[in-house]
């Protein structure tokens, strides 16, 4: 399951909280604001999708992740190289460093990042 762009942005704050408020989730959020009716329609969205968990406090709910960011992201990812790219990671990698225009550096400590993950998945 995937959130929309606009659901994305409410996780956002989410994942930044440990526990959240409806009313702290409007503060928080950028302009333009959205009406609290559909802050709530999204929340409840993202309840029935399993990306958000609440309590109850009084007649408040603080809202939580229940879905890492690392985890959504990681199988985000997966999922645009197996659309994208024949599910072949070389041909995103190859696709990413060429489309974003990387610098040398850029390259080099992406290299970097590379060699030290084969060498923790040797050891």
């Amino acid at each position: 399951m995937q959130l929309s762009k606009t659901e994305e942005q409410l996780m956002e704050l989410i994942w930044q909280q440990d526990g959240i408020f409806m009313k702290d989730l409007l503060e928080a959020h950028p302009e333009p604001k959205p009406a609290p009716t559909t802050l709530a329609t999204l929340l409840k969205r993202m309840q029935e999708k399993g990306f958000v968990g609440y309590k109850v406090f009084g007649n408040s709910r603080q809202y939580h992740a229940l879905v890492s960011k690392e985890d959504y992201f990681s199988k985000h990812m997966r999922g645009i190289i197996k659309n994208f790219f024949g599910n072949s990671v070389a041909q995103f990698a190859s696709f990413f460093t060429n489309a974003t225009d990387l610098t040398a550096d850029e390259l080099e400590e992406l290299k970097g990042i590379i060699e030290e993950q084969i060498k923790n998945k040797q050891s």
